[in-house]
């Protein structure tokens, strides 16, 4: 499983539990965790107060989603030997992950809804399983790996950290989402496609070329417009519409894997992150989901279809990327709508001339 190294943590200011800890270090971690806008770097900082406060030997920061109807569990970001590690999420392949089963503490500390489990592993650490609760459910848990039991002092200390680290990933991932479908925003999107676009655009070759080896598996964004959406408003109003766009998140949610990102752009606009897949099975799920689309009955509204383009994510800038996409859209709108179009096979038939810049639906901004 590739991972990439993102820093050195300094552990000049390790403790050991015997020590006492230091109101003002603990302040400053407090701050630092609380000063992040993104998910891995607010991992990455409480796991460094875990290390720098108490002394622990290594902390991993796992993910858990399913995935056809199975509960799996996938590493985000993880400390070992003073080093911080990522996943390289933005290239993520769709057999990332285990089973939960093969975590049977964590499997028991959730089933008994507890906020802490420790366990003894086989090679003399003592490793704390810590789910992170919200809303009765669990989609990340922290694992802290320790060479000697947990004081309860540590415990208490522990929890704090923990405590503040819980409320401020709710405050962020609220702050990610669209109030009405729960889908991520389209800020969300700004920051996470210009990051992807960029490690794209920053590849070394030799990366890209194994890539291409691995069964020309690519990353797609796909543009999803609801057809005809102005008229259900006029039609039915406003509350009927929004039910719309409800249920339309939820097909969604239901057509693509949890490795996939889908965000709302805006209005009746949607945009798919799909990843590491080939060309035809980027066609075949994105067809299958217009055809969801179509076979869905919408209370008071009846059928609705969907538009959608897309293209490879290559290493050129977002701006470009997105223009591409949208392209395919404009393409597949203007024909006849309710169709999936890849922009690559439009420029292919000659559709698309590449010297004449194509009106956009979709305004851009990064």
């Amino acid at each position: 499983m590739a991972a990439m190294p993102v820093d050195d943590i300094d552990m000049d200011h390790a403790v050991s539990n015997s020590e006492p800890l230091k109101m003002e270090s603990l302040l400053d971690h407090l701050v630092e965790i609380t000063g992040h806008r993104d998910h891995d770097l607010l991992d990455i900082s409480v796991m460094s107060a875990l290390i720098n406060m108490v002394g622990v030997s290594e902390a991993r920061a796992l993910e858990l989603f399913q995935t056809r109807g199975e509960l799996m569990v996938r590493p985000r970001v993880w400390i070992a030997a003073g080093k911080v590690y990522t996943m390289d999420n933005e290239f993520i392949s769709s057999d990332v992950g285990e089973p939960i089963v093969a975590y049977p503490s964590l499997v028991t500390c959730i089933a008994q809804r507890k906020s802490r489990y420790e366990e003894v592993r086989t090679d003399g650490h003592r490793s704390l399983w810590v789910p992170i609760w919200q809303n009765d459910k669990v989609s990340t848990c922290l694992e802290i790996v320790h060479d000697k039991p947990f004081s309860m002092h540590t415990l208490q200390v522990m929890e704090g950290i923990l405590s503040v680290y819980r409320n401020y990933q709710s405050l962020l991932e609220y702050s990610e989402r669209d109030s009405l479908t729960g889908l991520l925003n389209r800020k969300t999107f700004d920051e996470r496609f210009a990051r992807l676009a960029n490690s794209k655009l920053n590849e070394p070759a030799d990366k890209n070329d194994r890539r291409q080896a691995h069964e020309n598996k690519s990353q797609w964004l796909a543009v999803v417009d609801i057809d005809h959406f102005k008229r259900v408003n006029d039609v039915f109003g406003h509350l009927y519409g929004d039910e719309v766009l409800i249920l339309v998140a939820n097909i969604l949610r239901a057509s693509f894997r949890a490795q996939d990102r889908i965000f709302r752009f805006g209005g009746e606009e949607f945009v798919i992150l799909l990843r590491a897949t080939t060309l035809e099975d980027a066609h075949m799920v994105f067809e299958r989901f217009r055809m969801n689309v179509e076979k869905h009955h919408f209370p008071q509204v009846g059928q609705i279809t969907v538009s959608l383009g897309f293209a490879a994510i290559t290493p050129e800038t977002p701006v470009v990327i997105l223009g591409h996409a949208d392209q395919a859209l404009y393409h597949a709108k203007e024909t006849g709508r309710n169709r999936v179009c890849h922009y690559d096979d439009l420029v292919k038939k000659g559709v698309i001339d590449l010297g004449k810049q194509n009106e956009s639906s979709v305004e851009i901004f990064f």
